[in-house]
This record gives structure tokens, sequence and C-alpha cells, in this order.
């Protein structure tokens, strides 16, 4: 399979299934417990129906929106995702580089396999940093001091992973970071020489923003499950995450939340946006999807604040109904991260591309002709 022959994200997963080694695959892949909740994120939006609108000039079309005061020029943005260099030798600059492409926001994450300071200097399209609440107060406060002064946009917190998710797939595969060599992934490897060469060839892999804090992840062989429990704060609450927003003093998103309360709480400590988000299905199994809470969330904030939605985004249709119910946006991570293990940049953008023509074909067919357009008129449950 090319790059070309990708119709859907679902062929994007099985190129990027062919390209990489299993363990690094089902670690994309995978979701917590019975994966019941990851598979609900996506199937969610099959419980609505959009409602199309005919004889309207649709002949020009504006998909563009606005988030944390930057303009971008489609509704669906890249969200921060850990260790990109995992997938493809070129990482997180890879990425970042398709995300200007298209003009849309570029989510880097704390457990990033780059820097701060090189995306800042590589990209000037907007920038979103994700920051962990750790134990070393220090490194947090040092994180947030970084990416004010490389120029970053904006800043979400992420608040649903004080403690990791049961990932059997992980534990299955014996997935650490950095990648292990064992008699039971050797031959993963051994069949996929194209990856395995930039791994052993190339820079050593690292967690970039947090190297001169803590070893974790970079010269002793932890499991993800190992570094959130060790390094992050079970003991964060709502004054830690009013304090990163006011150090932050700009645009500022609690990420994961998923009930009207918090979201409320969200407002009272002067954040700007939340993401409702579960962590792809990859932390509380059972528990509802973003999709299902996203229309009782909306209503709860009465637009004091941007309500942005993480998860199960597919197809364009699933950026539209969530349009429709009143986020102002949307943000994936699967998604993108299939394509980018296909074929780095090209096949990041080969992944917005497709998701660009379909919501500028869907628009189309809905009689819409701006994202302002796609309201609660548009939408209906069944």
């Amino acid at each position: 399979m090319k790059l070309k022959n990708c119709n859907n994200i679902n062929d994007f997963r099985l190129m990027a299934q062919k390209r990489l080694p299993d363990p690094i695959f089902q670690y994309i892949d995978g979701g917590s417990d019975d994966e019941s909740t990851l598979r609900r994120n996506t199937s969610a939006f099959e419980d609505y129906d959009l409602v199309p609108s005919i004889l309207t000039d649709v002949s020009t079309l504006d998909l563009s929106t606005t988030i944390f005061g930057k303009k971008i020029n489609l509704p669906l943005f890249l969200s921060p995702t850990a260790m990109h260099r995992l997938y493809y030798h070129e990482g997180e600059k890879a990425t970042a580089k398709a995300a200007e492409t298209f003009d849309t926001m570029f989510g880097l994450s704390t457990m990033s396999t780059t820097r701060i300071e090189d995306i800042s200097q590589l990209i000037s399209s907007p920038k979103l940093f994700q920051i962990y609440i750790h134990k070393d107060r220090g490194l947090t406060d040092s994180l947030v001091d970084r990416c004010k002064n490389s120029g970053f946009d904006a800043m979400c917190l992420t608040v649903d992973t004080v403690v990791a998710g049961n990932r059997e797939r992980d534990l299955v595969t014996g997935f650490t970071t950095p990648p292990k060599l064992t008699l039971k992934s050797m031959l993963s490897f051994l069949t996929h020489p194209y990856w395995s060469f930039y791994y052993l060839t190339g820079k050593k892999f690292e967690l970039a923003n947090v190297i001169d804090f803590t070893k974790k992840g970079t010269d002793i062989e932890k499991s993800v499950i190992d570094y959130i429990d060790e390094q992050f704060d079970p003991s964060m609450d709502w004054s830690d995450a009013e304090y990163i927003r006011k150090k932050w003093d700009g645009p500022f998103a609690i990420k994961g939340i998923m009930s009207t309360e918090d979201a409320k709480r969200a407002i009272d400590i002067g954040a700007t946006a939340v993401i409702v988000s579960n962590h792809g299905g990859r932390q509380l199994d059972g528990s509802r999807a973003p999709f299902d809470q996203l229309a009782s969330i909306v209503d709860a904030v009465g637009g004091k604040i941007e309500v942005i939605l993480d998860g199960g985004i597919r197809r364009g249709t699933h950026v539209l109904k969530a349009l429709a119910l009143g986020a102002k946006a949307c943000m994936f991570g699967k998604g993108y991260l299939y394509g980018l293990a296909a074929g780095g940049q090209t096949g990041v953008e080969a992944v917005l591309s497709k998701m660009k023509s379909e919501i500028t074909r869907d628009m189309i067919l809905m009689g819409c002709k701006s994202i302002k357009e796609v309201d609660q008129s548009r939408i209906i449950k069944r």
C-alpha cells in the first residue's frame, strides 16, 4: 500500500501497522482495559444525524475558525501526543511542518522527542504546548517559562493522567521507552528494517523537554505507565491548575474535562478554553465518550469559554457534528499519528488533506458555506 492509495483514516492505520514494529504500533493504536471507551469515542458520532439545507450558494467556502485568539484555516488541529520519533525518525518536526502547511495549530507534548525551542524556530504557525503537573514543580515551572520565551501561543494542562490507565496491549508487547530489544520483540524489529535502521543509526532517543530534570525514558528502559506513575503528581488539584494559568498568563485550556461541573470550575479559575477529552480512551475504560458529553458542556458554559472536542475523530462528518453541537474546533491524535508512521511529514499532510477534502465536501452537501453556519439547526439526535 502507498500513501496515494489511502482513502481514509483506517487505510493510514493499516499502512502504519505495516511500517512499525508491533510494540510501537500497539502503543499508538490501543486503549485501556477492554477498550470499550476507545471504541465508543468514534461510535458516539453515529447517535446524531446531520441535516442538510438545499438550494444555497456554496461556491465559496470558509473553513476557518479562531481558537486561543489565533485564526486557523481548518477546524481540526493536531492534538499534543507523545514521542513522535518512535513512529518516524524526524519526529515532531515532521508533524509540525505538516500542520503549518495546512495553516492549523500544532500541539507539542511535554513527552515529546523534540525541544520546545526547536519547534518555535521551525514553524511560525499557531503552537500549543501541553503540560502536566510533575512532582518536581521546578520542572513544571521551567516548561512554562520556556514556552513563554519561545513564543508559544497557548497552553493546555492535561488533568486526566495523574495515574496511568491499564494499557494491556503495552503489557503484552513489553513496550518501553526507549524500545527494548528482547527475544519477544526481536522478530518484529527485524521484519521492519526501515524503522530499525533509522532508530539504531539516528539521534539518541530522549524525552527532549525533561532530560535536564530526569533520565526516565532516556537512559533507563521504562514503560510509559511507569514514567507516568513515577513523575506525575496525583496530589494535583484546582489550585495547581490556577497556579499554572496565572504563571502562563495567556490563552489556557484544561484538557480532560468530561463533566459540566468541571467545565464551570475551569471558568472560575480563568481558563479560556476546555478540551473535552478522555485521553483517547487510554485512561478510564467505561467512561463516557467526549462527543457524548459535548452538548451538555457547551450548554453549561454558556459561551463564556471556548469548547474543543478531542477524541474519536475519523471523518469530516465527525468534525461537523461536533461543530454543530457547539465545539469551536476539534483535535485528533491517532489519526495523524497513523499518517506520521506511514510516511513522515508527507503522511501527516496526506491525512490532513483527506480530512480537509471530507470537511469541504460535506459542508457543500450540507449547504453550509462557512463554519459559522454549522450550528444546532444542522443536527438531530436519533
